[in-house]
C-alpha cells in the first residue's frame, strides 16, 4: 500500500499543477465490484463470478475511502452460495462488510473445486488486488498460487476453511475448528448410551476440512468403540442426495438407529426419506437425527424434538478479517496466527426458543 499512497501524493500534485489546463485526477477503477444485492449470488457458482452490478450508493461513506482516495482491493474466492444454508450466511456477511462505503472494493468468485478456486486466484493476483480471502474447497495444491501471492505483496487470509500450507503463506486464518465440532457431536452420541450404534454416515464434500474435521470423530469412534458403519457415503452437502443415500439404505433392509450428517440440508434429505418410509425418528424415537451448522428452521426441529443435536459452525467471519486487515493497513502485526471461533452443540431436550433466536442462521 505503500506505494499506492506515494503514488497518491503525486497525483495530488498533478492535480495543482494543471487545474488552469482543466486536469483532473482518476478515480480508482472499479472492476468486478461486489454489489451487497442478492443478485450476486446468482452468478454461476461453478465458474470464478465476475459481477457487473455497481456498488449501493451511500452518502455516509466510510472514512478509509474518502482519506486515502483509493480503496482497498480484495478478491474473495468462496463456495457455492447455494452450497448450504451456512454458505448463504456466509457469503451474505462477506458482501455486507466488503463494500465501497466500508472502504473496500471487492471482487468475488465461486466455486466447489479446487481447480477453479486456484484458477480464480491466478486472476485476483494479476488483476493486482491488496488482499486475496480464501475459503478453500480443499485443503490441498495452494503452496504454488500463495507463494505467487506472496512475491506479488498481496496478503492472504483464510476464512471458514484451513489448508495444508505453510503458514508463511498466509496472514491468518480465522476459522471454526472441524475437528473439535465432530468430537463435540460424537461425544453426545456416545452420552446417549445405545445398547448399539448402527450408523448412516452423510459426509460433505470429500477433501474439505469441514469434511475432515466432521469424519474423523466418528471414524475414531468407529475402531475404538465397536460403533458399525452401516452407509458412510457423501451426499456432497446436498438434501437430494443424502435422500437418496438413505432411501437405498432403507431398501435393502438393513437396520440402523443413528443419522449423523455432517450439515442440515443432509439431515434434511435424510428425515424426508425417513418419513416417506414411517420410520419415526427424534427424542425418544427409534433413529436419531444429528446435523451441523445451525440453521434456524434446523434448530427449531430440534425444538420440536424430531431432530435430537445440532453442532454450531460459525458463518460470520467478516468482521474478524476487517480487523485484521485494518491492523495490517495501521501498520500492526497480527497476533495471532490462528483465530478459533467459540462454537457449541444444541440438544434437543434442552434447546429454548432463545437458542433459536441467537443461534439460528
Amino acid at each position: 500500500m505503500k506505494k499506492k499512497v506515494l503514488a497518491a501524493v503525486m497525483a495530488a500534485a498533478m492535480v495543482l499543477a494543471l487545474t488552469a489546463c482543466g486536469g483532473k485526477t482518476e478515480t480508482p477503477a472499479t472492476t468486478e465490484p461486489a454489489a451487497p444485492a442478492a443478485d450476486d449470488t446468482a452468478a454461476e457458482p461453478e465458474e470464478p463470478a465476475e459481477s457487473d452490478a455497481a456498488p449501493e450508493e451511500n452518502n455516509d461513506a466510510a472514512e478509509p475511502a474518502e482519506s486515502t482516495g483509493e480503496l482497498i482491493k480484495v478478491g474473495i474466492i468462496n463456495n457455492d452460495p447455494n452450497e448450504s444454508g451456512y454458505r448463504t450466511a456466509n457469503d451474505k456477511d462477506l458482501k455486507e462488510m466488503f463494500v465501497e462505503a466500508n472502504g473496500y472494493e471487492a471482487s468475488f468468485a465461486y466455486s466447489n473445486e479446487n481447480d477453479k478456486q486456484i484458477a480464480a486466484a491466478q486472476k485476483f493476483i494479476q488483476d493486482g488486488v491488496d488482499y486475496l480471502l480464501l475459503s478453500a474447497a480443499d485443503t490441498a495444491g495452494w503452496d504454488t498460487v500463495l507463494k505467487d501471492a506472496q512475491d506479488a505483496d498481496i496478503k492472504v487470509i483464510l476464512f471458514d476453511r484451513v489448508i495444508d500450507a505453510d503458514e508463511s503463506l498466509y496472514v491468518a486464518s480465522i476459522v471454526s475448528d472441524m475437528e473439535k465440532e465432530g468430537q463435540t457431536a460424537v461425544d453426545w452420541l456416545k452420552g446417549q448410551g445405545l445398547s448399539e450404534y448402527k450408523i448412516i454416515h452423510l459426509q460433505g464434500v470429500m477433501g474439505s476440512a469441514a469434511q475432515k474435521g466432521r469424519t474423523k470423530a466418528v471414524d475414531d469412534a468407529v475402531a475404538s468403540d465397536g460403533w458399525t458403519l452401516v452407509t458412510q457415503q457423501t451426499a456432497e452437502w446436498n438434501a437430494e442426495k443424502a435422500q437418496q443415500i438413505v432411501q437405498s439404505v432403507i431398501n435393502s433392509g438393513e437396520s440402523f438407529n443413528v443419522i449423523y450428517a455432517e450439515n442440515d440440508d443432509m439431515a434434511k434429505g435424510a428425515v424426508a426419506a425417513l418419513d416417506k418410509a414411517n420410520i419415526p425418528h427424534g427424542v425418544g424415537k427409534d433413529v436419531i437425527v444429528m446435523g451441523f451448522d445451525c440453521n434456524k428452521w434446523a434448530l427449531e426441529e430440534l425444538l420440536k424434538q424430531n431432530w435430537n443435536y445440532d453442532g454450531q459452525c460459525n458463518p460470520f467471519q467478516s468482521s474478524y478479517i476487517d480487523d485484521i486487515i485494518k491492523t495490517i493497513e495501521g501498520g500492526g502485526t497480527v497476533a495471532e496466527k490462528v483465530i478459533i471461533m467459540d462454537e457449541k452443540g444444541f440438544d434437543a431436550t434442552e434447546i429454548t426458543q432463545d437458542d433459536v433466536d441467537k443461534y439460528g442462521i
